[in-house]
């Protein structure tokens, strides 16, 4: 078991082999085993996987931008595949920071969206709130920022 509350803050960046597969409107839109995942304190890991290893036409960069004080400036991707088109739901970093520099030509993608996220095949469970992108699986204890009364942690 690992406790979210034993991750560091600053967070930080490691490399991570287990299998990851996502599957939207109905196909497999990423598989890899060579994600990396970002661990902060009281957030379930988020994981960014290569471009190499999600499906071409599946990610359509959209405006807009965020700024993560660890990470940098942060673009948006509408996630298709199909007719089926989930908005904003995936996210890189073009320029990272230089502790972040691994994450260029990577992207996250919020679990929620997508038809399933799984890692080393079990289901993951969103984190709660829509604003992080966490990915909750039955390894991890909380809580997990995100929920009501959790902005001010």
């Amino acid at each position: 078991m690992e406790s979210v509350w034993d991750y560091p803050r600053p967070p930080r960046l490691e490399d991570c082999a287990k299998h990851l597969v996502i599957r939207f409107g109905g196909i497999v839109i990423a598989d890899t085993r060579r994600s990396l995942r970002v661990l902060e304190t009281s957030h379930p890991p988020v994981y960014y996987l290569p471009l190499a290893d999600i499906v071409k036409p599946a990610l359509v960069r959209v405006e807009g931008q965020s700024y993560c004080e660890w990470k940098g400036q942060a673009h948006y991707y509408d996630v298709v595949s199909g007719d089926a088109r989930a908005e904003r739901s995936a996210w890189g970093y073009a320029n990272p920071t230089a502790n972040f520099e691994r994450l260029r030509d990577r992207v996250a993608f919020y679990a929620g969206p997508m038809d399933e996220c799984t890692v080393d095949g079990e289901r993951v469970v969103p984190q709660p709130g829509g604003f992080y992108g966490g990915w909750i699986t039955r390894d991890l204890v909380g809580p997990f920022k995100g929920g009501p009364g959790s902005r001010g942690w």
